[in-house]
C-alpha cells in the first residue's frame, strides 16, 4: 500500500494502489489497515471518507478518522481535522477549534497548518487578530515552497501588515510564489510587470493565472483588470471576462 502526502491540501489518495480502477477495495484495504493501527492508513481513511471514493462519503466519520490521526500526531490529519471544523464538515463550523489543530498541524512542521493559522490570525477568526503573528507563519511556510504564502509574505510586506514595509522584496516574493504555480501569486507578479511597462511578461502570467484560477478569483481579478483600462492587454481582459462567464455557465 503506497499513499504520499501532495502538495494539494490533502491527502493523496491518487497514490493508493489499485484505488483509481478498484476504489472499493482499495477502501476496505484503508479501512483494514486503519482499524490495525496504520497512522497513515487512519489519515487517509479520513480523506477517502471526506471525498467519497470508494465508499459512501462521510464527512463526520471522517473527521473522526482524522481525529485519531491527529491524535497520534500526523501534521496532515491535524490540518485536515482544522479545515472540517472551519468548514463544518462533520461538525458545526467552529474557527476556534480549527486554529487549534492548525497550530498543532503548524508546530509538526506542516506548511499547509502555517498557512492556514496565518489566515485565522490575520483576520481574528476563532483567535485574537496578530498580523505580525501571521506574517511571520506565512513567511515560515513561504520558506519552506508553499506558494499560497508566498504570494500572502508578499502581500503583507507590500502593505506593511506585521512586518516593516518593503515593496522590493514584496515583488520578489511574488515572483516565486508565481513561479512556483499560484494563480494568485501570478496575477500578483503580472500586477507589477503591468506597472512597470514590461507587457509580455504580464501577459504570459495573467495568462497563466486565467488557466489555474477558480470563479471566485476569476471575478476579482476581472474587476481589478477593468478598472485598470490598459489597451495593450484588452484582449487578456476579454479572455477573463469569457472564462468567468463559462465558469458561471457550468454552476448553473
Amino acid at each position: 500500500m503506497r499513499h504520499l502526502l501532495r502538495r494539494e491540501e490533502t491527502l493523496d489518495t491518487a497514490q493508493l494502489d489499485d484505488l483509481a480502477e478498484q476504489p472499493q477495495r482499495a477502501a476496505r484495504l484503508v479501512l483494514s489497515a486503519a482499524a490495525a493501527g496504520e497512522i497513515e492508513a487512519q489519515a487517509l481513511l479520513g480523506q477517502i471518507l471526506l471525498d467519497g471514493r470508494g465508499i459512501e462519503a462521510d464527512p463526520a466519520l471522517a473527521l473522526t478518522w482524522f481525529g485519531i490521526a491527529a491524535d497520534r500526531g500526523h501534521a496532515m490529519a491535524c490540518n485536515m481535522a482544522g479545515r472540517c471544523h472551519e468548514h463544518g464538515w462533520g461538525c458545526s463550523a467552529g474557527s476556534t477549534r480549527a486554529a487549534e489543530y492548525y497550530r498543532r498541524a503548524a508546530d509538526l512542521g506542516l506548511d499547509w497548518g502555517m498557512y492556514n493559522l496565518a489566515n485565522l490570525l490575520a483576520t481574528g477568526r476563532g483567535v485574537a487578530q496578530d498580523e505580525a503573528a501571521a506574517y511571520r507563519l506565512y513567511r515560515q511556510a513561504a520558506e519552506l515552497g508553499h506558494a499560497k504564502s508566498m504570494n500572502l509574505t508578499g502581500r503583507c510586506l507590500e502593505d506593511g501588515c506585521g512586518v516593516a514595509q518593503d515593496v522590493a522584496a514584496a515583488h520578489a516574493w511574488y515572483a516565486r510564489s508565481a513561479e512556483a504555480g499560484d494563480f494568485r501569486g501570478q496575477f500578483s507578479h503580472a500586477a507589477v510587470l503591468l506597472a512597470q511597462g514590461q507587457w509580455e511578461l504580464a501577459r504570459h502570467w495573467l495568462g497563466r493565472a486565467l488557466e489555474l484560477g477558480h470563479l471566485r478569483f476569476i471575478e476579482t481579478a476581472l474587476a481589478s483588470l477593468q478598472a485598470a483600462a490598459l489597451p495593450a492587454i484588452a484582449d487578456i481582459v476579454e479572455g477573463y471576462a469569457r472564462r468567468r462567464d463559462a465558469l458561471r455557465a457550468g454552476l448553473r
